[in-house]
């Protein structure tokens, strides 16, 4: 006699998409116990909560891994709670965060804070990223033993370059004894000088300070020389440079354990979306050309660049509301990166669906070492259901963020995530035809 299962849930009818896994088509997926407990031809146990997702497709769970949830210290801005909202509804189940926090996660209790709250208040995972050096200053590395058995899953200094050469060898050289990547905000702080937007066309038209590209080539030959030179992992965050993604197709094709990851902003606009002066269009690395633009597509097909990410980067109104070059950089991106990324990449045939679930899921796994990223019988429970033919259009007045600082405000995108479950628990459900939506509200903690 069949144990009735009253904490599983059965997805039926939905179309698998899982590369990792080597799963793709119509089949059933059941989720049990926090795992995934059988995928095909399955059948609900007593007790299971059913839900037909027929005509959506269903994939490993999206790991955004370079998120600002700006607690603890700047909580007008964000909150892990309402990050991870923001996040749950974007289609992501884990996210991580950056370091850049007051005070900066350069301490085993900083990190411990991060994970407790994250228990407490979160509705999807978090993975705290430590900071490569104390305060984020660029001159003494941290402990970063102790950061990861405190559950740290990466350094960066993202924010800052780590400047000095020396500091920057022995922080490559003491991850790779401890098993971390090291990311990298690669660009040098003496080219970008008072730069606010990229150098070339639109910032002589527009009067302002340029940022030439080679801020970050420079920066990210360095950093590949050094990877070299110490067999360390290294991560390159949000590139967006035609140059930078040459060198790290270089790297990659030379076997050394380089990755890269793009911004939805930096495969989707370019610099001529500031000619309005909208301050929301100031960010850090810069929207660039059409070439870099073009460049970094090219990178996500051809698998240089393994993981989009948004880097969500919350601001209160009052700071992004002033002159262009007074504002702080960064834009939120958690409830449009996978709009943008089925619009601007899938839609025009520059990725093909499995290839951007593997940038998405699998991808950043792999990168920071976390499970995930395949629907495998055993593997977490965590699930995005994904609509490709949704329109709908970008409102930021309805975001689950604090901020909403975004440029694509109005915007028409056609795909959106409609469900999306962690560890067995739906954390997340878009409006859908009645019966579904009943069936997945009691499925929710």
């Amino acid at each position: 006699m069949e144990m009735a299962r009253e904490n599983a849930l059965y997805l039926r009818g939905g179309t698998v998409v899982d590369p990792q896994g080597g799963h793709h088509g119509e089949m059933d997926l059941l989720l049990a116990d926090g795992r995934v407990a059988g995928i095909g031809n399955v059948r609900p146990p007593a007790g299971a909560v059913e839900v037909n997702v027929r005509g959506l497709v269903v994939a490993p769970g999206f790991i955004d891994m370079h998120v600002h949830l700006r607690e603890p210290g700047r909580e007008d801005k964000e909150t892990i709670a309402s990050g991870t909202r923001a996040a749950a509804a974007g289609g992501f189940t884990a996210v991580a965060c950056m370091p850049n926090t007051d005070p900066p996660l350069d301490t085993r209790s900083t990190v411990e804070l991060v994970l407790r709250e994250a228990s407490r208040r979160a509705v999807t995972r978090v993975y705290p990223i430590a900071a490569v050096t104390q305060g984020r200053k660029g001159k003494i590395i941290t402990e970063m033993g102790e950061l990861r058995e405190a559950g740290a899953v990466a350094v960066s200094d993202d924010g800052d370059w780590v400047a000095d050469g020396h500091v920057m060898r022995r922080a490559l050289e003491y991850a790779r004894m401890v098993g971390l990547p090291v990311i990298s905000h690669a660009e040098d702080p003496l080219l970008r000088g008072c730069g606010v937007m990229h150098e070339g066309y639109w910032s002589t038209v527009l009067g302002l300070r340029g940022i030439p590209a080679a801020a970050e080539d420079v920066a990210v030959a360095r950093d590949i020389a050094l990877a070299r030179l110490t067999g360390a992992r290294l991560h390159i965050a949000h590139i967006s440079t035609a140059g930078a993604v040459d060198l790290v197709r270089r790297a990659r094709a030379e076997g050394l354990e380089v990755t890269a990851e793009a911004a939805p902003h930096h495969f989707t606009l370019t610099d001529e979306a500031v000619r309005g002066y909208n301050a929301n269009t100031r960010m850090s690395p810069p929207l660039r050309s059409e070439a870099d633009r073009d460049a970094v597509r090219e990178g996500l097909r051809d698998g240089t660049i393994g993981v989009i990410a948004t880097d969500h980067a919350p601001h209160t109104e009052t700071e992004k509301d002033v002159e262009f070059d007074a504002a702080p950089n960064g834009i939120i991106g958690l409830e449009t990166a996978v709009g943008l990324a089925l619009t601007e990449l899938v839609r025009t045939k520059i990725l093909d669906l499995e290839t951007l679930v593997l940038r998405m899921s699998a991808g950043p796994a792999a990168v920071l070492g976390v499970p995930g990223g395949t629907l495998a019988p055993g593997s977490p429970a965590d699930v995005t259901v994904l609509d490709l033919g949704a329109e709908w259009t970008v409102r930021p007045e309805e975001s689950c963020s604090l901020s909403r600082n975004t440029p694509f405000g109005g915007r028409r995108l056609v795909g959106r995530p409609v469900i999306t479950i962690v560890g067995g628990r739906v954390v997340h459900s878009a409006r859908m035809e009645s019966g579904a939506t009943a069936a997945v509200e009691s499925a929710r903690p």
